[in-house]
């Protein structure tokens, strides 16, 4: 029920009754504190009473003897009048000794001296009416006894004095222990106390901030883009419970609007997938459109130097270099626009680097270094021919040095790293940028090339390896030789 009311309380009502409970509970602590006290006082004023009243009672004994004498040697009515007084008094007084039989020390004193104290003011009573009968011989036998009395009496309460007082004294001391006790457990209820507030205070305004932590953990989540978080629960019907409730349905509002913008998204994403097929067909129709115009030059100039070979040499090594030329355009034809592995594309490199080496009487060297595990790994074909026929055509055509060719394939980190390196005329950082922006494709497909330029070799790749791929050349300027290298992510078979 408690819990209940807590829960629909708002801010300030909690605040204020927290306020009030430990308020409460620090002044319930100092009322118990003072009542401790002021018990111990009392007992303290007890024991200081008990010995003022063995001296009040002495000092009245002693006014009973003063005004008895002094009426006997005076005889005045006003001497006798402070008797009288004095008498009523110490009758009074008498009234606070113990009078019952008792094997109590102190109480039996108390009682000798109440009987002792009578018979001293029985006799001084009569001591009296014998002076104011004129009976000297009486009153002056009678005083010698209420002397005695009065000694007698003196004694019993010096000695009554003395036992209260050594008494008294221990319990002083009692008192005194006992107040140091009861102050010792004071500080330490008072410090048990202030845990408890403390701990009253870290508990509630932690039943108050909780939620706003974890509302404001959620908001952090949320504005980092993390909607998928789990609605916060709502034990409270405070002001914070109605910004959480408003806080879930925002979240809830989003995500039902992202699923919607998803939706449609998915349906463009739908359609501009339609639009890219249809411009990939288009595009595979432009490349075996431009494979049926392979260059006529370099066919005719292969077959003229076939025919050559067959005059001037054995057959052997004619029908070697036509094996190797119809290699050449059979993969051209039926591989370019199909999956390949990097072993057929670096035999198809072989294929053209024999053709022409037959056609310009070895001028090229051509040197290769593959690591052989990377033979099967799966790449759109023609990528390493357009390179290769680039750097015969653009880089160690016109030389006036022994031109050399430098191709390298290798795995580096989760990579597969190609490199076209040649010692030809180089290239200026100005056409390097033309050629990676394409803004010279068309010069591509000059007379001397099979018409795949390098843009087309790049964006084959990315579209193979989702935009992973990576084409970049690099010159130290002219007749310094070029390098083109490309980047592909490495995946082992299975993947």
């Amino acid at each position: 029920m408690m819990k209940k009311k807590w829960m629909n309380m708002t801010l300030r009502q909690k605040l204020v009754a927290l306020f009030i409970v430990t308020s409460c509970v620090i002044v319930m602590v100092n009322l118990y504190t003072y009542a401790s006290i002021n018990r111990m006082m009392q007992r303290v004023e007890k024991v200081y009473i008990s010995n003022a009243s063995l001296n009040d009672l002495s000092d009245g004994l002693e006014a009973v003897q003063r005004t008895m004498t002094d009426y006997l040697q005076t005889k005045s009515s006003d001497a006798m009048e402070n008797y009288y007084r004095s008498e009523q008094d110490y009758r009074d007084q008498l009234e606070m000794l113990n009078r019952k039989a008792t094997d109590n020390e102190v109480l039996i004193t108390e009682k000798n001296i109440y009987g002792l104290s009578q018979s001293y003011l029985d006799l001084s009573g009569e001591i009296i009416q014998a002076k104011r009968g004129r009976n000297v011989e009486r009153y002056a036998s009678l005083y010698s006894d209420a002397r005695e009395l009065y000694d007698q009496i003196n004694t019993f309460i010096y000695s009554l004095n003395n036992e209260q007082f050594k008494n008294n004294s221990m319990t002083y001391r009692t008192l005194v222990e006992s107040l140091r006790y009861t102050e010792m457990i004071t500080v330490i209820v008072l410090l048990l106390v202030l845990i408890g507030n403390i701990g009253l205070i870290v508990m509630s305004t932690r039943l108050i901030t909780e939620p706003l932590k974890l509302l404001a953990e959620a908001a952090n989540e949320v504005a980092k883009g993390n909607l998928e978080i789990e609605q916060l629960p709502v034990h409270q019907q405070d002001e914070v419970g109605i910004v959480t409730v408003a806080f879930n349905q925002m979240v809830t509002s989003i995500c039902t609007y992202i699923e919607q913008l998803r939706i449609t998204m998915e349906r463009e994403s739908q359609l501009k997938e339609r639009e890219l097929m249809m411009q990939s067909h288009l595009k595979d129709a432009q490349l075996k459109y431009l494979q049926a115009q392979i260059n006529p030059h370099f066919l005719f100039n292969t077959l003229n130097a076939g025919a050559q070979l067959a005059m001037m040499e054995d057959a052997a090594k004619t029908e070697q270099f036509l094996l190797n030329v119809s290699e050449f355009f059979r993969y051209n034809v039926r591989k370019n626009n199909q999956q390949v592995t990097l072993g057929e594309e670096v035999r198809l490199v072989d294929n053209y680097v024999y053709i022409l080496n037959v056609r310009f009487a070895g001028e090229i060297l051509f040197e290769k270094d593959v690591d052989e595990s990377l033979c099967n790994v799966q790449v759109p074909g023609m990528i390493l021919q357009p390179l290769v026929e680039n750097a015969v055509n653009y880089g160690i055509r016109n030389i006036e040095w022994e031109g050399r060719i430098e191709l390298t394939i290798c795995k580096k980190d989760d990579y597969i790293s190609i490199s076209v390196w040649d010692n030809g005329a180089g290239m200026t950082p100005e056409r390097i940028e033309q050629v990676l922006s394409g803004s010279i494709d068309e010069e591509a497909a000059t007379d001397h090339s099979n018409g795949v330029g390098m843009r087309n070799v790049i964006e084959r790749l990315n579209l193979f390896f989702h935009d992973r791929a990576k084409m970049e050349i690099f010159s130290e300027g002219l007749n310094k030789g070029t390098e083109v290298v490309l980047t592909i992510p490495f995946a082992d078979e299975e993947e």
